[in-house]
């Protein structure tokens, strides 16, 4: 059994019911997740922590204060997660966190067992709400439930206007993950990256129908027509659309505006970030939006999609621009609209507006006070 010694302000557990066999090694695993554990370390500065790892691994690991617990457990037993419950209601939380709202059955099991004092709060991570009957599931755990997290209270509010939620009254306003980069100087990082452009501008992402390269890619080379110092620099871990790209390049006058770089290591991404004056998102819907959370952390200025997500890490556009998702005229003004604002000040807005509202000290500290609300 974990415990502490120390008095601290509350005690929280993180849990979830999803196993990730791949890995067996408690580092890998914690770098691996760490634009989110950062949130936990935050956290545990003022408060006891214990996080519930389900990976090829059995123990317990102590990492900046935080007390993981990893567990291995059958598909059944997190269907039926009777161990996986006892051991959460044996280290006598304060506040249970789970990882999204796809397990309505799980998180009423989980109630039932720790009673009403313990308080539990569900973390979205860009599900939709379900249909059917796993929807009247959802409607029966939402009485389970004290609180949810979404990175918009706009997204929440969908669930609540298709019935799987009650009420708006229990959904806060708080981004899933954070950035562990930080700024550093321009030319340094462009000696890394060979990053060049006058603006640089970066897209990073899966080259999916949701993330819609090819709106972006399309705009931008008409952008190009007219500002032939701009350059795109494009990072991809996936390549569905890759050859629909390829073929738009090579028949684009264009086309040497546009670098495929490819895929990167995550953590070359800071080098890019820093190297980057835009980061362009086309996507269509986005649970928070880690790629454009991450450039605003190095002071990148967002020109993303008028979306829930980037509305809120955007500050409704304040720290850069907005523009109609699959819209390329209108991706296109963006663009152009970028001639006539200040990008540095732009630049220093996102950086504010991250370290005030995304960073890990700013996510962990909205968790305490809704906590201490319930």
């Amino acid at each position: 059994m974990i415990f502490f010694e120390e008095s601290r302000d509350m005690k929280f557990v993180f849990a979830s019911y999803v196993y990730t066999k791949e890995y067996n090694s408690p580092e890998a695993w914690i770098d691996r997740i760490n634009i989110y554990t950062g949130i936990l370390e935050a956290l545990a500065k003022n408060n006891l922590v214990i996080s519930i790892e389900q990976i090829n691994y059995d123990g317990e690991y102590n990492k900046d204060g935080v007390q993981y617990a990893f567990k291995r457990f059958s598909k059944t037993g997190l269907k039926l997660p009777f161990k996986l419950h006892r051991f959460i209601k044996s280290q006598k939380p304060d506040v249970v966190v789970i990882q999204s709202l796809h397990f309505p059955l799980q998180v009423i099991q989980l109630r039932l067992l720790l009673g009403r004092k313990i308080k539990i709060i569900i973390q979205n991570h860009a599900e939709k709400p379900f249909t059917g009957l796993k929807k009247h599931a959802q409607k029966l755990a939402d009485k389970c439930v004290d609180a949810y997290l979404f990175a918009s209270h706009d997204m929440g509010a969908e669930w609540v206007e298709k019935g799987n939620m009650a009420s708006v009254n229990k959904i806060h306003e708080v981004m899933e993950v954070s950035s562990v980069f930080t700024p550093m100087e321009k030319t340094i990082a462009q000696q890394k990256t060979n990053a060049h452009g006058k603006p640089v501008f970066l897209w990073v992402g899966r080259l999916n129908d949701n993330k819609d390269p090819i709106t972006v890619v399309k705009a931008f080379l008409k952008y190009a027509a007219t500002k032939p110092t701009a350059h795109l620099h494009m990072i991809y871990h996936t390549d569905e659309l890759l050859p629909q790209i390829q073929t738009i390049l090579n028949t684009s006058a264009q086309k040497d505006a546009i670098t495929l770089v490819g895929k990167v290591p995550h953590s070359e991404l800071q080098y890019w970030f820093n190297s980057a004056d835009i980061i362009i998102a086309g996507s269509y819907y986005e649970g928070s939006g880690t790629a454009v959370c991450e450039a605003m952390s190095c002071g990148c200025t967002p020109l993303v999609t008028d979306i829930f997500s980037f509305r809120m890490i955007t500050d409704n556009g304040r720290c850069g621009l907005l523009f109609e998702a699959g819209n390329e005229t209108a991706l296109l003004a963006a663009l152009q609209q970028t001639e006539e604002i200040n990008i540095k000040e732009k630049q220093k807005i996102s950086l504010a507006y991250f370290r005030k509202n995304l960073s890990f000290e700013a996510i962990a500290g909205k968790i305490v006070d809704i906590a201490r609300l319930l």
